[in-house]
């Protein structure tokens, strides 16, 4: 026990002398915003989501389109089954299957075409704005930035820490 109360004691006097030591020193300096704030008020930003709706509304209507013409021939293979020859009958669920699995392949396509529609869109972006923050934070002399979204830094001293938004935005509307 007592060693345990002589480490802790040792502990909290390293510890003391380390804060004063880079107090005397100078404290460690970082910047702090919101990725997502700065990423929105991007000019281009807007331009990508566009492009990105446009690509979602075109392959919504042709998934539109390709549901009203399966539905339409499955009413037609409802009305005429009682009527139909087993050859027949057999051929157009053939048929209805293989459009029902093209559909769900087309929507799957789809969605990994938007996924990478949006990522290569977005890169240019990416690039741009981590660029822009390093050299902010190299011209302020900042060790590094912090992304305050999702309240992943529920506190930061502002004694401490610098809000870089500000600068973010300015920097992006020149």
């Amino acid at each position: 026990m007592k060693r345990l109360l002589i480490l802790l004691v040792c502990f909290l006097a390293l510890t003391a002398q380390a804060q004063t030591d880079t107090t005397a020193v100078g404290a460690l300096r970082f910047g702090y915003l919101s990725y997502d704030s700065a990423l929105y008020a991007m000019p281009d930003y807007a331009i990508a989501q566009q492009k990105l709706a446009t690509l979602r509304t075109k392959y919504d209507t042709e998934q539109k389109r390709v549901e009203e013409e399966f539905n339409r021939k499955y009413e037609e293979f409802l009305e005429g089954q009682r009527d139909f020859p087993p050859s027949i009958l057999r051929k157009r669920q053939t048929e209805l299957k293989d459009m029902m699995e093209r559909n769900v392949a087309f929507r799957q396509v789809g969605q990994d075409e938007l996924r990478r529609a949006e990522l290569d869109l977005m890169e240019p972006l990416h690039q741009r704005l981590s660029t822009l923050l390093a050299t902010i934070a190299r011209r302020r002399g900042l060790a590094f930035v912090l992304n305050t979204d999702a309240n992943t830094v529920p506190y930061i001293n502002p004694l401490q820490g610098e809000d870089l938004n500000q600068a973010v935005r300015d920097a992006l509307n020149k």
